[in-house]
């Protein structure tokens, strides 16, 4: 079998003469059809080795690299589970700070209508002040009833009034001692108005970190569940004003409506 020569466009330029580019003989060996290999003879060929050398060696940079995308999944996924925890934490805090800040705003509120910690110290305070005055009162109607007794067991009189006297003397010195209450309930109280003062310290300083007054003001507004309202019945039996409190009306103003 042999190959025609084509004459190209190239040779018909240059002139080329086809009787010097004669046809070139090439032969062609058909190829007889590969004989099937059995497994022990391609196990025994070299080039079989080769390969599965060179596939084990594939295997092996492989395995590591699929280990490490492994290990990378399973880490970016706790870390998703942390985030999203992390997030639940922040929202329950953002919960409770919401909730202290209606709580303390509620505080204010009842200071504003006089009805927080300050009225109730102050109520406090004029509680020590008025059994303090009652008791110096009480003690000095004693002290006159002991010198008038004194002067009647002075005077003379028989046995029989000596000893009225004297009982009345006994009971004089049993009242001395139950005006002790006065500085015991003093001090008591007087703890308890401490307390309520310190706490209502600690509430300012809250207010101030979280910027004032002014941050609580929508919540102050919003939030009033619960709390009196200002033109509430009950809020007419609070008993006698406190000396800050406006409106105080003395015996002067009083007979002033009968002029």
């Amino acid at each position: 079998m042999s190959l025609a020569h084509k004459r190209y466009r190239i040779e018909e330029t240059l002139g080329h003469d086809p009787r010097f580019f004669q046809p070139i003989e090439i032969p062609v060996t058909p190829v007889a059809s590969a004989a099937p290999v059995s497994g022990e003879a391609a196990a025994n060929d070299p080039r079989f080795e080769q390969i599965m050398t060179a596939l084990e060696e594939i295997k092996r940079y492989m395995d590591p690299a699929l280990r490490n995308s492994a290990d990378v999944v399973e880490a970016y996924r706790r870390e998703i589970a942390e985030v999203y925890e992390l997030r639940g934490e922040l929202d329950a805090m953002k919960l409770a700070i919401t909730q202290t800040k209606r709580e303390i705003a509620s505080l204010y509120r009842s200071e504003e209508e006089g009805k927080g910690m300050r009225r109730v110290a102050g109520e406090l305070d004029a509680v020590v002040g008025a059994t303090e005055t009652a008791t110096s009162s009480i003690l000095s109607g004693l002290e006159d009833i002991e010198a008038e007794a004194n002067m009647l067991r002075a005077s003379g009189m028989d046995s029989g009034n000596n000893d009225h006297v004297g009982a009345i003397l006994d009971r004089v010195i049993s009242m001395y001692e139950a005006c002790n209450f006065q500085d015991l309930t003093g001090q008591r109280i007087s703890k308890i108005v401490n307390v309520l003062k310190f706490v209502e310290e600690r509430l300012d300083k809250m207010i101030g970190v979280w910027g004032g007054l002014e941050a609580f003001k929508e919540i102050a507004d919003t939030h009033t569940d619960g709390l009196p309202a200002l033109d509430d019945e009950k809020s007419l039996l609070n008993g006698p004003r406190l000396d800050e409190d406006d409106g105080h009306v003395d015996q002067g103003d009083i007979d002033a409506l009968f002029d």
